[in-house]
């Protein structure tokens, strides 16, 4: 089966695939804040700067095709806006320093950009 992003973004798949991508990413907050509770030395990878820089791209990525493609669609202004919200949050929280705060912000953006493509995705239907 032959992968089309006209396709994928006329059925939603964009948009449940970022709904993923945000799943993985509280999935992977959570898990390097139990893991760097529980073994100190098991941060590195994951407290990366490349790490959480490259989910950003990622994010602003799949929002900008998702989310301007359904601005477009459907017409309706709204996930979109929400979406960016939660994206300037996620981005935001990249200029913290690494600790409680950071993970909070991220957690809070991931859970508002994951929002926003649910609306988009909905309101596509």
């Amino acid at each position: 089966m032959q992968f089309s992003l006209r396709q994928a973004l006329t059925t939603g798949r964009i948009d449940r695939i970022a709904m993923g991508l945000s799943g993985l990413c509280v999935a992977h907050c959570f898990a390097t804040a139990v893991l760097l509770g529980l073994l100190a030395s098991a941060g590195g990878l994951f407290e990366s700067p490349l790490f959480h820089e490259t989910g950003l791209a990622l994010a602003i990525l799949l929002g900008a095709l998702a989310l301007g493609h359904g601005a477009i669609v459907h017409g309706f202004m709204m996930p979109a806006a929400i979406g960016s919200l939660g994206l300037g949050i996620m981005a935001g929280a990249l200029t913290m320093d690494h600790g409680w705060q950071e993970s909070a912000y991220t957690l809070l953006g991931v859970g508002i950009l994951a929002l926003g493509h649910d609306l988009n995705h909905r309101a596509g239907r």
